[in-house]
């Protein structure tokens, strides 16, 4: 009678005695084989290195752009606030708008009749918190679109506010609805 040891250890020899085998016949042939191999990977890695070289290179842009449709703020107070913002970079324009919900700079709004606020030289301003929660959003967008369009110092150029398609509400009233369209450029150039 075969033990079950017996046979599994002979079986595990004969594994080992192939795969000894497998070597000795890859070591006889003449390293063609293996100078063949090292080519090509030498090849692989060097294509790789070209992709990756020819990826870093982004075609630079001119400009970067970032709209918003249909927002639930006010026209009017969004005229205002893009006034404010135009002429900044993305960075001071948040800050300016962080002021005015944080209630320590108004926006002026001298062609309304609102109320005087403090301030040297401000005639009339007002807070418009909602309008710019809605207009930071925009601006960040189009910061980080200059960052890719690969914008060094990025100015916003173009700012512009227009009135939407404004849907009913239940009582009848027309709901208050704007587009914001917003470019940025690099610092120094005319447009």
């Amino acid at each position: 009678m075969v033990d079950k040891k017996e046979v599994t250890q002979t079986k595990e020899a004969d594994a080992k005695m192939e795969i000894e085998d497998i070597d000795d016949k890859k070591n006889k042939v003449d390293g063609k084989e293996s100078s063949n191999k090292n080519k090509v990977e030498e090849k692989k890695v060097e294509n790789a290195k070209t992709k990756k070289t020819k990826q870093k290179e982004i075609p630079k842009k001119e400009v970067a752009i970032a709209n918003g449709y249909s927002l639930k703020i006010s026209p009017k107070q969004s005229v205002y606030v893009c006034r404010v913002i135009r002429g900044k970079s993305p960075e001071n324009a948040i800050k300016r708008l962080q002021d005015v919900i944080s209630e320590k700079r108004p926006v002026p709004m001298a062609g309304l009749e609102v109320g005087h606020k403090k301030g040297r030289g401000l005639a009339g301003g007002k807070f418009p918190k909602n309008a710019c929660k809605a207009i930071i959003e925009i601006v960040k967008q189009v910061w980080a679109n200059a960052v890719v369009a690969g914008i060094g110092n990025p100015v916003i150029t173009i700012v512009k506010s227009d009135r939407a398609s404004a849907p009913y509400r239940r009582s009848g009233q027309k709901a208050k609805r704007t587009h914001i369209h917003i470019e940025v450029r690099e610092k120094g150039d005319k447009k």
